[in-house]
């Protein structure tokens, strides 16, 4: 009698626990994906109606989530206070678009969701009080962020600000910019006529130009083949030969000088000074294209740095393939001149370019870039800080004698509209011819000291003349007055 009773009683155990093992393994491991299924309405319209963390600049809140108009499907709206100015920073949080930015790279400790947060939801939930996400706290200054997107006004391009010391992005602006206001309203017709409305707007709001875009950098690339001359043991005196025009190997091209370079040589600082492309051709060519890769690397090129908002890879003699990785080129001798004066397979963004202007600025040290200073829970603990990633670009001599070469183009070669009364500016210009009729790039990365402060600017029309002067003079006034207000 007792074993029928015993089988029965074991039975009735494995089942129990085949049971629980079920649950657990629903709760615990399967949990996490039915969340995250875009299937899941239940799971995105419970996230949608969220008491989500701010996002800051400095203590000027630039995302927020405030109570909904009353009848509406949800009791909260996400909010974005001046959201164009900041919409390449936060990025959007949409029902219907998903997000972008900073609302998608940190989405789980906004919401309150991420798993070192479960400590703070329990308490919420025994107090009976309303579950809030964790505050972002950013590194971008309000005030240089205003003013870099005053200065850009109307014209398609983009802005970085630097701190070269710790890679702190202080201000990050393109243009033009969207309303991330808009794709979050609760209107979800309005929202998918403004989606349509930007997908179809020939200036491209969605596109951020600062980080997620890479264009030819024109002549400011000649700072990564001045930077592995003097690795080679070039100094800034080295005498290169500059003739007029270079026929370029196996090709019915010619390279011209933009500028008055005359038709002997230029010492290497002359040469940058005036930004003359055939001393750099041929001194590119003679260095070699694994010493320019090389270099360009040890800058950040061929790399992510800004995950937090989804930056694109800059590359330097290399392509992505189709799954995004990035794979060297090896140049032929024209290519390879071509790539020296920054065209042909180099692309950059304007942060990269910042990244270049920053490690030589920081005495060759070059400090990995970050958005991002701190996250915290609503009772003031630390979930994130963030850590200095600090790597060797530049010998620290190397990168002292070119920051020097870099005074002289602003003191009296072709950057002089980016001159300070009362603060030595050292930098580089660039224009970029990318399509036949259509006026080029304008580039300048300057870096000043006193305070540390470094400056990239990018217009995608320099207008009718194609040479760094031009540039120059476009885009210098608004590397002078940002680097001004940094005083």
């Amino acid at each position: 009698m007792n074993r029928p009773i015993r089988l029965v009683g074991l039975v009735m155990s494995l089942m129990v626990f085949a049971l629980l093992a079920n649950l657990t393994y629903f709760v615990v491991g399967r949990e996490p994906a039915l969340a995250a299924d875009p299937a899941n309405q239940r799971a995105v319209q419970a996230d949608f109606d969220r008491q989500r963390g701010q996002i800051l600049a400095a203590s000027t809140v630039i995302a927020e989530t405030a109570p909904a108009a009353a009848g509406g499907a949800f009791s909260r709206q996400r909010v974005y206070p001046n959201g164009p100015l900041y919409a390449p920073v936060t990025g959007y949080y949409s029902y219907v678009y998903g997000s972008r930015g900073l609302e998608h790279s940190f989405d789980k400790e906004l919401a309150g969701t991420a798993a070192d947060q479960w400590w703070q939801r329990l308490a919420d939930t025994l107090a009976g009080r309303t579950p809030v996400g964790a505050t972002v706290q950013t590194t971008i200054d309000p005030v240089l962020q205003q003013l870099a997107a005053e200065k850009l006004g109307d014209a398609k391009g983009a802005v970085v600000v630097l701190d070269p010391s710790t890679g702190a992005v202080r201000a990050l602006v393109s243009s033009p910019s969207y309303d991330p206001n808009k794709l979050a309203s609760h209107d979800f017709a309005a929202v998918e006529a403004a989606w349509s409305d930007l997908l179809a707007d020939p200036g491209k709001p969605l596109s951020n130009r600062a980080a997620r875009e890479t264009y030819p950098p024109g002549s400011t690339a000649k700072l990564v083949v001045a930077a592995a001359a003097l690795a080679a043991g070039y100094s800034p005196d080295s005498l290169i030969d500059t003739p007029a025009t270079v026929q370029l190997p196996n090709s019915s091209s010619v390279l011209p000088n933009a500028s008055a370079c005359g038709n002997s040589q230029q010492t290497l600082a002359n040469a940058l000074r005036l930004s003359c492309n055939t001393s750099f051709a041929l001194l590119g060519n003679q260095l070699g294209a694994e010493a320019l890769r090389n270099q360009a690397e040890k800058f950040g090129f061929n790399r992510t740095h800004l995950d937090a908002i989804g930056d694109a890879a800059s590359v330097y003699l290399a392509r992505p393939d189709d799954k995004g990785d990035i794979t060297p080129v090896e140049p032929d001798q024209a290519q390879l001149m071509m790539s020296s004066i920054g065209q042909w397979e180099i692309a950059a963004s304007p942060l990269q370019m910042a990244l270049v202007a920053a490690a030589i600025a920081n005495d060759g040290v070059l400090m990995e870039p970050y958005l991002v200073s701190e996250i915290r829970a609503p009772n003031l603990n630390v979930l994130y800080s963030h850590e200095p990633q600090p790597s060797q670009a530049m010998e620290p001599a190397d990168a002292q004698a070119l920051q020097e070469m870099m005074l002289g183009v602003v003191a009296s070669g072709t950057g002089t509209r980016a001159q300070l009364a009362g603060t030595a500016v050292g930098g580089k210009t660039g224009t970029a011819e990318w399509q036949p009729g259509q006026p080029p790039y304008a580039w300048f990365t300057a870096y000043a000291h006193d305070p540390d402060v470094v400056v990239a600017v990018f217009i995608e029309s320099a207008g009718g003349e194609a040479s760094d002067t031009a540039a120059g003079q476009l885009t210098g006034p608004i590397v002078r007055d940002l680097i001004a207000a940094t005083r």
